[in-house]
């Protein structure tokens, strides 16, 4: 039985301990170790298929890992079913937004709330929701199929934040969207995370992770290749090749 890490004792908030996770008998990450250290935006980079998305399913108990430990916080979290994760405070928005389309943008946001219990903080996280997308405001009453990609990523963002999360994981959030809507899509990830909220973001956009994150790991056939400050590992030839795809 695993004892308590010593890296709580350094604000660590997200432990990955040479994870692997196995779709039968195919392997799609291996040995993966990635930390997250609290108030920090963390990236993960790299080809379609390298093993990012099952990362941060793994991390949020959608997939099971084969081997290694995760811990949130003081508790380890792998083999726990997903909702007491959200419980703890780890929220994914995945790629591809999945939002209920046939609901209201109303409906979408109080879904996010649904394992909480506090109905006046509810209400109150509701109004900054809205404070932060006033497009959401505004097209409450809407069918959530019936709007842009870019105002369906504000939505799911938005029903992730109604989870009231310590740490949020955003799965390739600028997929879809048009130039200008990428860059107010940096905006609201810099404002998300000095309102306290660290992230972990696995993301193809270039422009979009060196914008938003400092550190970050690049990921290669499920395996980190390289890890450290993105701004600097950006020139590496593997980082190119990885974008490239």
């Amino acid at each position: 039985m695993s004892s308590k890490p010593t890296w709580e004792l350094v604000k660590m908030l997200l432990n990955l301990r040479d994870i692997s996770v196995h779709f039968g008998k195919a392997e799609a990450i291996r040995n993966v170790t990635i930390e997250v250290t609290e108030g920090t935006v963390v990236g993960i980079i790299g080809a379609n298929g390298a093993g990012k998305s099952t990362i941060l399913k793994a991390v949020c108990g959608a997939v099971p890992i084969t081997k290694g430990e995760i811990w949130f916080m003081d508790k380890r979290t792998d083999g726990m079913a997903p909702h007491h994760i959200v419980k703890l405070g780890v929220t994914h928005i995945p790629e591809g937004r999945h939002l209920f389309p046939y609901m209201s943008v109303l409906a979408n946001l109080k879904i996010g709330a649904y394992l909480r219990k506090d109905k006046a903080a509810v209400k109150k996280d509701l109004e900054a929701v809205f404070e932060r997308f006033p497009r959401l405001y505004e097209r409450r009453n809407q069918q959530a199929s019936t709007m842009s990609g870019g105002e369906q990523q504000m939505l799911a963002i938005g029903r992730g934040l109604m989870a009231k999360p310590r740490l949020l994981l955003l799965d390739e959030p600028s997929l879809g969207l048009a130039p200008l809507v990428v860059q107010e899509l940096a905006t609201i990830i810099r404002d998300i995370h000095k309102s306290g909220i660290s992230i972990l973001l696995v993301e193809q956009n270039a422009g979009l992770v060196t914008k938003v994150t400092e550190r970050g790991y690049v990921l290669e056939v499920g395996k980190v290749v390289l890890e450290g400050n993105l701004k600097e590992i950006m020139t590496n030839e593997i980082v190119r090749s990885a974008f490239l795809g």
